[in-house]
C-alpha cells in the first residue's frame, strides 16, 4: 500500500507568544495546551487512523538546524521506535522551500525502499491545536482517495466569527462528497467588513495551512510555477549530507533559495492552472482548530472558570473576568482584572489588554533593537546534554544551575575570560580539569582556572545536578572554545 507520511513543518519563531516563546525555543516546542508540546501533538495526530486508511509511516520533519536537538529530544521522547527523519534547513526560507525539501526526501526514501509510486504526504504545521481528533481523522479519510488520484487537497476550517487574522479559501457551492469542495480562489487576510461578508455568504473557510498530496504532485507543481525553488532545493539536497536521522541540505546552495510560502508559490495559482491538470480540493474541517497565533487564542483553548478566566500555574484571582493569568515559576495574583493577559516567566512578565496582544511582536522587535537577549533565549536554556538555568549574575560573576542527562557530556572546552567553580549537589560527575580526570560525588567541588581545558560528564543513571559559579571580566556564552563535542556543534 502507498504510505501516508506525516510531514511536520517546524519553522516559525512564535514572537506573538513572548515571553514564553523565544527564538531559541519557539511555541511549537512548548506545552501550551495539555502535557505534550504542540510539535508532539502534531506527531500524534495521525496515530490510530481508521480503516481503510494505512497506518501512518514514520514522520518526516523540516526544522531549523538551530533547533535540531529540541526536535530530536521531543521526537525520541514521544516516538522512540519510529525512526523519524529530520531535514535541517540551514536558514529559514518560508514554507514552499521547506515542503520541497520534504517532498524530495520522501521520494528519495521511497525509491530506496523499492517503491514504484510516490508516497502521500499529510502536511501539518507544528504549532497548531486540534481538539477533536476523530473529526480530523474523518477529514483525512475524505482526502485520502483524492490525494491518491493525484489531486491537491487542502483543509479549510469552518469559521465561527469574522476573523481578520486568517487567510480564507473560497469554496465551490456544490460538494461532490459531503464536506469536499472545489477551490475557487484564496483570499488574503480581510478587513472587518469583508470578513463579515465572507462569513455570511457561507462560501468561505479559514486557510489552515494543512495539505494532503503525493510528494511527486507537489514537485510537479513547484516545477511548473517556481522551477527556481525546485532547482535550488534539488541542488542543496544533492550536495547535502546525512548523519543518523538528520538530513542536512547544503547551506551555501540553500541560502540562494527564494523565500516563498506554499500559498504564494503554488496554491493560489492552481485554480487557474488548467494546463497543469491538477485539481485543487478543500475538505471542510470543524475540529476545534487554532493556530495559537496570539495570547487571546491560548486563552480561548484553555479551560475557563465561571467568570471566563483561564488560569495556568501558581495563580490566584479575586474578582477577575475574561482574563488569562499564566505563571511558570512563582505566584501570580490578579485582583479586579477584566480582559487582561498576564504571563510570567522567570526573567520577564507581560501585561496586555486582550485586544492588543497582536502587538507583542512590537515588544520583541524593540528588545532586538536594543540587543536584549530576552527576545531570543530563556533564563533556563535547553542543551543536547540537558539544560542550565542562570539563577543569578552581577558584575564579574554568574551562577548557573546545570543538569546533565545520564550518559551525556558537555563539550571538551576552555574559556579565555572566565574561571569556574563546580559544586555537585546530586549524582556523580566525571570531570576533566586540565591534565586530571576524576569523579566528584555530592557535596564535592572543583575549581577550573581560566584557560584550563575541561569537561563535565554524567556517568551515572540519574540526572547530574551541579552549581557552577563563574568569575571573570566577560561571561558571555560565546566565550566557549570547543575542542571536542559529541553533538556535532562547531568549535
Amino acid at each position: 500500500m502507498i504510505p501516508l507520511i506525516p510531514v511536520v513543518l517546524c519553522g516559525g519563531s512564535g514572537t506573538r507568544l513572548w515571553p514564553l516563546s523565544r527564538e531559541s525555543e519557539p511555541k511549537q516546542f512548548l506545552s501550551l495546551h495539555g502535557d505534550t508540546s504542540l510539535l508532539q501533538q502534531a506527531l500524534l495526530r495521525l496515530q490510530g487512523l481508521p480503516a481503510p486508511l494505512p497506518a501512518a509511516a514514520p514522520p518526516l520533519l523540516v526544522a531549523n538546524r538551530e533547533h535540531r536537538f529540541l526536535v530530536a529530544t521531543q521526537v525520541e521522547t514521544l516516538l522512540p521506535q519510529q525512526g523519524a527523519t529530520v531535514v535541517l534547513e540551514p536558514m529559514g526560507r518560508n514554507t514552499a522551500p521547506a515542503l520541497t525539501l520534504a517532498a524530495l526526501q520522501a521520494v528519495t526514501d521511497a525509491q530506496a525502499a523499492g517503491a514504484t509510486e510516490s508516497p502521500v504526504m499529510m502536511v501539518m504545521p507544528a504549532d497548531h491545536v486540534l481538539l477533536d481528533t476523530a473529526r480530523f481523522h474523518a477529514a483525512v479519510a475524505k482526502a485520502w482517495p483524492l490525494a491518491l488520484a493525484g489531486k491537491v487537497v487542502t483543509f479549510g476550517i469552518c469559521p465561527d466569527r469574522p476573523e481578520t487574522g486568517y487567510g480564507y479559501i473560497h469554496r465551490g457551492c456544490t460538494a461532490a462528497v459531503e464536506g469536499v469542495y472545489a477551490v475557487k480562489s484564496f483570499r488574503e487576510k480581510p478587513d472587518a467588513a469583508a470578513a463579515r461578508q465572507m462569513l455570511e455568504s457561507g462560501e468561505y473557510l479559514w486557510n489552515s495551512g494543512m495539505f494532503m498530496l503525493k510528494a511527486q504532485t507537489w514537485l510537479d507543481a513547484v516545477a511548473h510555477f517556481r522551477p527556481d525553488i525546485l532547482q535550488t532545493c534539488q541542488q542543496a539536497m544533492l550536495q547535502g549530507t546525512r548523519d543518523a536521522d538528520f538530513v542536512r541540505p547544503d547551506a551555501t546552495v540553500f541560502a540562494a533559495c527564494a523565500a516563498e510560502s506554499i500559498d504564494y508559490a503554488v496554491m493560489e495559482k492552481l485554480p487557474a492552472a488548467t494546463a497543469l491538470g491538477t485539481d485543487l480540493q478543500v475538505v471542510a474541517l470543524d475540529a476545534g482548530w487554532s493556530d495559537l497565533g496570539a495570547w487571546n487564542a491560548v486563552w480561548e483553548v484553555l479551560p475557563q472558570d465561571a467568570s471566563g478566566n483561564a488560569l495556568h500555574g501558581d495563580v490566584l484571582q479575586v474578582g477577575c473576568e475574561q482574563s488569562l493569568l499564566y505563571s511558570t515559576s512563582r505566584l501570580v495574583a490578579g485582583i479586579g482584572l477584566h480582559g487582561l493577559v498576564v504571563v510570567e516567566t522567570p526573567d520577564a512578565v507581560l501585561v496586555s489588554d486582550m485586544t492588543q496582544v497582536q502587538d507583542v511582536k512590537r515588544v520583541v522587535a524593540e528588545l532586538k533593537s536594543r540587543a536584549r537577549s530576552l527576545a531570543d533565549t530563556h533564563r533556563k536554556t535547553p542543551r543536547p546534554w540537558g539544560w542550565y538555568d542562570s539563577i543569578d549574575r552581577g558584575e564579574r560573576f554568574q551562577v548557573k544551575r546545570i543538569v546533565v542527562k545520564p550518559g551525556a557530556s558537555l563539550s571538551l572546552q576552555m574559556h579565555h575570560h572566565r574561571a569556574e567553580h563546580w559544586i555537585v549537589v546530586k549524582g556523580t560527575a566525571a570531570v576533566t580539569n586540565g591534565e586530571k580526570t576524576f569523579l566528584l560525588s555530592e557535596n564535592e567541588s572543583t575549581y577550573i582556572p581560566l584557560g584550563h581545558v575541561h569537561r563535565l560528564s554524567n556517568p551515572g543513571k540519574i540526572p547530574l545536578e551541579i552549581i557552577e559559579v563563574q568569575s571573570g571580566n566577560y561571561l558571555g556564552e560565546d566565550d566557549i572554545v570547543r575542542l571536542d563535542d559529541s553533538y556535532g556543534r562547531t568549535p
